[in-house]
Parts: C-alpha cells; sequence; structure tokens
C-alpha cells in the first residue's frame, strides 16, 4: 500500500494542484515529484523564479517548497493512500483508493479558489472519491484539469505543457476568476 505525503500549503495559498498519489521514484526521494524527468518542477520554476540569474539553476527540494508556498501555491495527491504496482497511474487498483480530505484541507486554505488537476487521472480519482468536496460559506472553487507532467505523457513537449501550465501563475497571483 503507497501512502502520501503531507501536502504543501501556506496559509495563504491560493491554488491547489491535485496529483493522483506518489510515484516509486517519489516515495524513494521522499518528496513531490520526485522523476527526474517528470517536467512539474523546471514548469513550477519557470512560472515563479523571477531571478533570471536563478532560471535554469538547480533548486534544492527545500527551496522549491519554498517557491511553491511564497508563491501561493498549494500541492497534494487525490489519494491518502493506495495499491499500485509501479508508477503508472493507470495500474492504481481503485478498490483500495483511500482519499484525502480535500474538502477540510479547502476549508482550512480559505484563499484557495482554484484547484487543478495534473493529469486526467487525478481528474477522474477526484470526482470518483471525492465527488466534489462541499465548501463552508460562499466561496466557489472553480477546478481544472492541466497535462499531465509525467513523463510517461510525451505527447506534449515541455514547451506545451509549460504554456498550458501557466494558468496556475495568473490564478495564484489571483488573476482568475
Amino acid at each position: 500500500m503507497i501512502r502520501g505525503f503531507a501536502p504543501i500549503a501556506g496559509p495563504d495559498a491560493r491554488v491547489l494542484i491535485l496529483g493522483t498519489v506518489p510515484s516509486v521514484r517519489s516515495l524513494e526521494a521522499g518528496q513531490y515529484y520526485g522523476h527526474p524527468q517528470n517536467a512539474f518542477w523546471p514548469i513550477m520554476t519557470a512560472l515563479f523564479v523571477d531571478d533570471l540569474r536563478l532560471e535554469g539553476a538547480q533548486l534544492d527540494y527545500p527551496a522549491r517548497v519554498d517557491l511553491l508556498v511564497q508563491s501561493r501555491v498549494a500541492v497534494w495527491d487525490v489519494l491518502h493512500a493506495a495499491e499500485r504496482p509501479g508508477s503508472m497511474d493507470s495500474s492504481i487498483v481503485e478498490a483500495t483508493a483511500v482519499p484525502n480530505d480535500i474538502a477540510g484541507f479547502l476549508a482550512e486554505h480559505p484563499a484557495i479558489t482554484q484547484v487543478f488537476f495534473n493529469g486526467a487521472k487525478a481528474e477522474q480519482l477526484f470526482h470518483r472519491h471525492i465527488a466534489g468536496p462541499v465548501i463552508p460559506g460562499s466561496r466557489e472553487v472553480h477546478y481544472h484539469r492541466l497535462p499531465s507532467t509525467s513523463p510517461a505523457n510525451a505527447s506534449l513537449s515541455f514547451d506545451a505543457k509549460l504554456e498550458a501550465w501557466a494558468v496556475v501563475k495568473v490564478a495564484a497571483q489571483g488573476d482568475m476568476g
């Protein structure tokens, strides 16, 4: 049984990015998106590192986490636990899926109004196991699927993924309704 990580989030997060459950490489590294070929961290760096001296530089994991927190971006997975032989999302054994408390997380982070799914499987698992969390009050939360940053999603180039993911920066800056 795979068990996920605690969320990355600051108290003022505006955006939540949801994956499925950590891959074998991520579990070995003890960090989100730990496979070196996953485009997630290069995309986040391209979107949120404003200092030209740092562009292209390798940020270590604590610096990456800090970058997201400072950028008001939270990261978590739809599932807290599941059985999955290997790392392919298509191999997740649905009957073993244990969802995270996304509704509780959103209640604790009232500035989040945009949730982005890292790929179709994350969105599918969310709708199957969470079924749209109820948000207290009148806050409206919008959900969007983005192309997976996984190396298994080789149909899109890095530049195409970066272009699609640019909406995360817009949302984190509060410019998206």
